[in-house]
C-alpha cells in the first residue's frame, strides 16, 4: 500500500525532516481566485494519493464554477479529504468536522463534505447520527460531485460511496493545489489487490486497476512543458501496474511505463511510490539503473522483521526473502536510497518478533522510515481474525525503540554523504531562511544550501534549476552544503 504519510497533528512519529511538505494538511490556492463566483476550501490528510485526489476534485469543482480559497470562512463548500489508515487521523478529521459544523450553524448556506477513505465506512455516522456533513463521497465517485452538490443545496443529504472496477480519472487534468511549480504527483493506478490484514485500503479504495499509459505520459509531458521538473508516479502498489494498449497490443509493465516517462526529457526527474517487496522486479531495478533521471530511491515497506508476524499480516514474503530483495537493490543500484514502513505491536507480537524488526532495520540501514504502533481498523481482516492483544504501553515502548534505531541510522546515513557532491533539484526557499535554497538529491534526501556562492555562474538560480551541491555537514534529517561547479 502507499506509505503511511500522516502529518504531525495526525500522529506521525517518523521524525522526518521539517523541510518536507509531504503529508501536511493543506488548503488550496489558485492565482486568480476572483475568477469564480463561488468558493471551495479543501483539507487533505493521509497519503500522497489523497493529495492527488484532491487535485482531481479541484478540477471537477472548477468546471462547476467553484474557485479555491485559503480562507474557509469565505467558502461555500468545505471538504475534508480523509484518511482511515490510523485511528488518530480519524479523530483529527472528526474534530475538524465539529469545528466546521459550528461555522455552518452561523451560516446555514455553507455545505460541508467528506471525501475519500472515511466516506464509505462512516457515512451513516456523519450523515445521520452526528449530522456533521451534507455530502459524503467515496474515492471512486468524484465525478458525481456536481449532482451531489445540487442535491445538498436542495436540502437533501447527498452520498455516493460506490466503488468502481474501471474508474481511474484518466481524462481529468488535475488542478495543482498549493504547488511549488517544480514537483507534482501523477496517479497511475487506483485500488489494491493485496489483502494485508492490517490495512483498510482494499475496502475503501476497491480493487486494483491501471490507468491508460498514454494519458499518464501525456500528463507528465504537459507538466514538463509547464515548467515542472519532477513527477512522482503514485499507486498503492506501483510495481503491479499493467496496461495493454488495445490499438497495438503493446503490454506496458511498470518498468516500461517508467522508461516512457523518463524519455520525455532528461531534465524531468521521475520518482514513484509505493513498491510492494513481492512485486518489484529486476526489470524495474535495471530501468532505474539505466536512466539518470529516474531517481535512485525506493520506498520498500517491510512492516515487520519477523516472518511469523509477516505471515499474520499476509505480506506474502518472509524475512529472508525481503533481505534478498534489499541485497538485489544494492547490487543493481549501489547508491540507492531505501526507506520503509514499520508497525510496532501487531497482534501477538512478542519481544523476539520486535527484536527481529530492530535487527532488520540495522541490516537494511534505512535512510528514513514511517513508524507507527498498530492501530486496529474496523473491517480489516486483522480486526476479524486476531485479537489486538499487545498492551498500548508496550506498543509505545517498542515504537520508541524503533524510532531511536531509525534516528541513529538516518544520522549515520547522512554523515556518510559529507564530502560528496550531488545533483540537486531546487524546490524553493528553505523553510528556515529565505537566504537558503532547499532541494533534494536522487536519493530523496533534503539538502539546504546558501543562495550565494563564490563560484561564477551561480547567480540567477531559481526554482526548478539543477545545481551541484557539495555536502559539508548534516543533521539527522537534512544535508547541509554549498554550491559547487565541480
Amino acid at each position: 500500500m502507499i506509505d503511511f504519510v500522516i502529518d504531525k497533528m495526525n500522529g506521525d512519529t517518523s521524525g522526518r525532516h521539517n523541510e518536507s511538505r509531504q503529508g501536511e494538511a493543506y488548503a488550496p490556492f489558485f492565482n486568480d481566485p476572483e475568477a469564480y463566483s463561488k468558493k471551495f476550501y479543501i483539507e487533505s490528510y493521509g497519503c500522497q494519493m489523497n493529495f492527488a485526489d484532491s487535485e482531481i476534485v479541484a478540477s471537477i469543482l472548477n468546471k462547476e464554477g467553484f474557485g479555491a480559497t485559503r480562507n474557509f470562512q469565505e467558502a461555500d463548500l468545505i471538504f475534508i479529504n480523509t484518511c482511515s489508515v490510523r485511528e488518530k487521523a480519524e479523530q483529527t478529521v472528526r474534530k475538524r468536522l465539529t469545528e466546521y459544523k459550528k461555522i455552518k450553524n452561523q451560516n446555514p448556506g455553507i455545505l460541508i463534505g467528506v471525501l475519500g477513505c472515511m466516506a464509505e465506512r462512516l457515512k451513516s455516522k456523519f450523515l445521520e447520527e452526528e449530522k456533521l456533513v451534507d455530502i459524503v463521497v467515496g474515492p471512486d465517485a468524484y465525478r458525481t460531485l456536481p449532482v451531489l452538490i445540487k442535491e445538498a443545496e436542495g436540502g437533501q443529504k447527498a452520498v455516493n460511496v460506490l466503488l468502481s472496477r474501471e474508474e481511474t480519472y484518466a481524462d481529468i487534468s488535475p488542478v495543482r493545489l498549493d504547488s511549488n511549480g517544480v514537483t507534482a504527483f501523477v496517479s497511475i493506478m487506483r485500488g489494491c489487490n493485496n489483502m494485508c490484514t492490517f490495512c483498510v485500503v482494499p475496502f475503501t479504495r476497491g480493487r486494483e486497476r491501471s490507468r491508460d499509459a498514454g494519458s499518464i505520459v501525456k500528463e507528465c509531458k504537459e507538466l514538463f512543458d509547464q515548467g515542472y521538473r519532477e513527477v512522482t508516479l503514485l499507486g498503492q502498489n506501483v510495481d503491479s501496474y499493467y496496461y495493454i494498449n488495445e490499438s497495438n497490443d503493446e503490454t506496458i509493465t511498470f518498468a516500461k511505463l517508467l522508461e516512457k516517462v523518463a524519455r520525455i526529457s532528461p531534465l524531468l526527474r521521475v520518482r514513484f511510490s509505493t513498491s510492494h517487496p513481492k512485486d518489484i522486479t529486476d526489470e524495474v531495478l535495471q530501468t532505474i539503473a539505466g536512466y539518470e533521471n529516474i531517481c535512485n530511491y525506493i520506498h520498500l515497506p517491510v512492516q515487520s522483521g519477523s516472518t511469523r508476524i509477516l505471515q499474520l499480516m499476509n505480506r506474502t514474503y518472509t524475512r529472508e526473502w525481503y533481505i534478498g530483495k534489499v541485497d538485489r537493490i544494492r547490487e543493481l543500484i549501489p547508491d540507492c536510497g531505501i526507506s520503509s514502513d514499520i508497525i510496532s505491536g501487531f497482534c501477538t507480537e512478542m519481544e523476539e518478533d520486535h527484536n527481529q524488526t530492530l535487527d532488520m532495520m540495522e541490516y537494511c540501514k534505512y535512510d528514513m522510515s514511517y513508524m507507527f504502533f498498530y492501530s486496529e481498523r474496523p473491517g480489516t481482516l486483522a480486526q476479524k481474525r486476531f485479537k489486538d492483544d499487545v498492551p498500548e504501553e508496550i506498543k509505545k515502548r517498542r515504537l520508541q525503540e524503533v524510532v531511536e534505531i531509525q534516528n541513529k541510522l538516518s544520522l549515520e546515513s547522512n554523515k556518510k554523504d559529507i564530502g560528496k557532491t550531488f545533483k540537486v533539484l531546487i524546490e524553493g526557499d528553505s523553510k528556515r531562511s529565505d537566504k537558503d535554497w532547499m532541494g533534494r538529491n536522487s536519493q530523496n534526501k533534503v539538502i539546504v544550501f546558501p543562495k550565494t556562492a563564490e563560484n561564477p555562474g551561480t547567480a540567477g538560480l531559481k526554482k526548478g534549476d539543477y545545481v551541484n551541491v557539495a555536502v559539508t555537514d548534516c543533521t539527522q534529517a537534512t544535508l547541509i552544503g554549498k554550491i559547487t561547479c565541480d
